[in-house]
């Protein structure tokens, strides 16, 4: 990260893509400010500048939704991949909405303090322990120091520096970050609302953020199957004819870490489905000379060693296979990352259109 950096991957798509998110938050302030200004009704009349700082809490808490919403919308159906690519940015962008927020909350409700603005901000209200009247603005400052630290973090270097173990359990805040937005809104807002438009669009945003991460889960429970392990370690995968060629078959194992079975040309490789860039589905994914794509970002491994090509030196666990009676068994401990394995021959395999014939 020196003065020679350039910014690399740019393309296209994240173009577009930069371009659709921000005519969206546009058009929901536009629409917000100008359109609907009675969407939010209360029992006083507010001014303008109160008016525009809920305009950008607004545009924030929905923009919030749709980023939690998209990774179990991509899990559900692959067309919303597309939409997975770039959500860092989206998360970005969704910073800089929020602190725009916070500074017309300060500009306003505490500017005209006797006291410095940030103590009268922390220090004004303190009546923590009643529900009515509780200062909700704690929740919004920790929401927002949450977004500052994902925003800080989002570029690919810090999941290098950091490792990507470390750098996923802390954009995992994320969710930290909307149960704080939603008690802050909760117990703010929604508390001095009349017209409870709003309060329907919260309530639903934050049902399909909880709907959809658990039947994402419950689909993912139901692919593992039932799990049965012999004496010696080995698992039941599936059957050999029902991996397609250049496909995988995924297993959960009792740790709950997910194996891709891979059918490589009639040999069978199986390495970790976590993609060692941001955890990605590699199971989701294509096989092409040996080397299949994860469907996030485009991250490459060698099903025979879990190895990405060369210049990059990601790895990923491999697994041991066999096949006992047409049944493909993966051992349920995995290789170290980078441990070649020798593709296990599918007995009379053959192409799908060769055996048509």
């Amino acid at each position: 990260m020196s003065v020679k950096y350039i910014p690399v991957q740019w393309n296209r798509n994240k173009w577009i893509y930069d371009f659709v998110m921000l005519a969206g938050v546009v058009a929901f302030l536009w629409l917000f400010l100008f359109v609907s200004p009675e969407l939010l009704s209360h029992e006083f009349p507010i001014n303008p500048q109160v008016h525009n700082a809920r305009a950008f809490g607004a545009c924030a808490f929905v923009m919030l939704t749709v980023i939690l919403c998209i990774g179990p919308l991509a899990r559900i159906d692959r067309r919303f991949l597309p939409l997975l690519y770039n959500r860092r940015h989206f998360g970005v962008m969704t910073t800089f909405v929020a602190i725009t927020h916070a500074g017309y909350i300060l500009n306003w409700y505490f500017a005209f303090s006797s006291s410095d603005k940030y103590e009268a901000l922390l220090f004004a209200n303190t009546s923590f322990f009643q529900l009515a009247g509780f200062p909700f603005e704690v929740f919004g400052i920790f929401a927002l120091i949450c977004l500052l630290v994902l925003a800080a973090t989002s570029h690919d270097f810090w999941m290098k520096f950091l490792t990507p173990p470390v750098w996923k359990r802390i954009h995992a805040s994320i969710y930290f970050a909307y149960v704080a937005v939603v008690a802050h809104v909760s117990l703010g807002i929604l508390q001095d609302q009349q017209n409870h438009v709003f309060t329907v669009i919260f309530i639903g945003g934050a049902a399909a953020v909880a709907g959809l991460h658990a039947y994402a889960a419950l689909m993912d429970r139901r692919a593992g199957d039932e799990i049965g392990v012999d004496a010696d370690g080995w698992i039941d995968v599936c059957d050999a004819s029902d991996i397609r060629n250049g496909f995988a078959k995924i297993k959960v194992l009792p740790n709950d870490e997910r194996v891709a079975v891979f059918n490589q040309e009639g040999k069978l490789n199986a390495i970790s489905n976590a993609c060692a860039h941001q955890n990605g589905p590699l199971g989701e994914g294509q096989v092409v000379f040996c080397l299949v794509t994860c469907p996030w970002h485009g991250f490459q491994y060698d099903v025979t060693n879990g190895r990405s090509p060369a210049p990059f030196t990601e790895m990923i666990p491999t697994y041991n296979l066999r096949l006992e009676g047409g049944t493909v068994q993966v051992h349920r401990d995995a290789n170290p990352p980078g441990t070649y394995v020798e593709p296990v021959p599918i007995p009379g395999w053959q192409p799908a259109e060769e055996a048509a014939t």
